[in-house]
């Protein structure tokens, strides 16, 4: 791992760890920082083993928006770029689930990167926000699109044109946060939420999710989505499903049991 590596990446098995790198940045997003994050994310999702990924900030922050300072003096001209946000890969669709692991800051641009990603864990004292508010910045990573599905419309015109901060028990409670955890476990927390997810059959957890996120952001109406659904998912049934309901005949998962498969072990255990 490079010191002046701005994105860094590390497998451990079928967990992708990737981590802004610019802490003395909070992990503001630059130009070049944008594209090594979704080139990252391009490398996991063409890597047949990788099933979760996991977004970090490294230092303690998890990103503070996009680099004013960048903004300020060498404007973007990737903005319709097809894929790419300034934020890097806002605009990119993950076909694998993405959790992130929020401490610190989350805000701007920041917040969108957050919102991107399936599932977030935050920690107790992290702040969320429209920060760029206060500077004549638009969201335009998603922010708009994403924060209306996630928490309602009410209270994203709320968080979005007050610019307020939202703390990890607010953003718990609406849902904006899947997990709070304690101050400096949300990595293992976001890890040990991946291995949660990677022991499943993934096949059918992929499908799941694509009708999930075409019903909630594409789908025009309900009939649409639920021709989809059946499109997408039904093809898994002969793939997974029969497999699954074979061995629960064969008494595997009775009672409700989740933990069908050995621990992965968490090389992230002493951050928890």
């Amino acid at each position: 791992m490079g010191a002046k590596e701005l994105v860094v990446v590390e497998r451990h098995s079928a967990i992708t760890m990737i981590g802004i790198n610019r802490p003395e940045a909070r992990n503001c997003i630059n130009t070049p920082t944008a594209n090594a994050l979704l080139e990252a994310f391009k490398d996991f999702n063409a890597d047949d083993e990788a099933k979760v990924a996991v977004l970090y900030g490294v230092g303690g922050n998890f990103c503070a928006g996009y680099d004013l300072k960048e903004l300020a003096h060498n404007p973007p001209t990737f903005l319709t770029q097809y894929g790419r946000g300034p934020m890097g890969p806002t605009r990119y669709e993950s076909e694998k689930p993405v959790i992130a692991a929020v401490e610190g800051f989350a805000v701007a641009g920041g917040l969108e990167l957050a919102l991107w990603c399936d599932l977030r864990v935050i920690e107790e004292n992290a702040v969320m926000g429209v920060f760029c508010r206060r500077f004549g910045v638009p969201l335009i990573d998603g922010g708009t699109v994403r924060l209306p599905a996630i928490v309602g419309l009410g209270r994203a015109l709320d968080l979005i044109l007050t610019g307020r901060p939202i703390k990890a028990k607010e953003a718990y409670d609406w849902g904006l946060a899947t997990q709070m955890v304690a101050v400096g476990t949300a990595v293992g927390g976001a890890y040990n939420l991946a291995q949660c997810l990677v022991k499943f059959p993934q096949e059918c957890l992929q499908a799941d999710r694509r009708s999930t996120l075409n019903a909630a952001l594409s789908s025009p109406t309900l009939q649409e989505a639920l021709t989809f659904e059946h499109n997408n998912g039904f093809p898994v049934v002969a793939k997974e499903s029969i497999h699954g309901a074979q061995k629960f005949t064969d008494g595997v998962g009775r009672h409700g049991k989740f933990n069908l498969h050995s621990n992965l072990g968490n090389p992230y255990k002493a951050k928890l």
